[in-house]
């Protein structure tokens, strides 16, 4: 962390889901699996160069009340992930996130950092990209 702090460089550590089978992008025996337990190695570590990096599809996964915890976390999250749940694809219809409320929660936070779209396409990846765009922008 020191080298960070030198530097001026954010370190961030992400959850990820480790309930799903890999072939559907879990990560089975990932030990930062929960939200919490992560927020407790970043509050332990003390610095205001280590972050969380919130990524919303595997917080959705295993611990859900995304908007709550983006706002009681706001403080320590340094990026965001998003995807479609189930299967990690485009932000339609089809997942059970509503990007909307989640990113005007985030927009709330007064966050001013980038928000990264991870998605395995299912059709044209630059009209998933767009629907993300036009889904997140608000």
């Amino acid at each position: 962390m020191g080298y960070a702090e030198k530097k001026k460089v954010n370190l961030c550590l992400e959850v990820l889901n480790s309930r799903v089978p890999i072939e559907m992008v879990g990560v089975p025996g990932y030990q930062g699996d929960h939200t919490d337990y992560c927020m407790e190695i970043v509050k332990r570590v003390g610095s205001p160069r280590m972050k969380l990096l919130f990524d919303i599809f595997h917080v959705q996964i295993m611990d859900g009340d995304l908007i709550a915890r983006i706002r009681e976390y706001k403080d320590y999250i340094g990026h965001y992930h998003t995807a479609g749940n189930p299967g990690r694809h485009e932000l339609d219809e089809m997942q059970e996130i509503n990007y909307r409320a989640v990113m005007q929660a985030i927009a709330e936070t007064d966050y001013d950092g980038y928000v990264g779209h991870e998605f395995m396409p299912t059709r044209d990846p630059l009209a998933g990209l767009r629907e993300a765009v036009a889904v997140c922008d608000v």
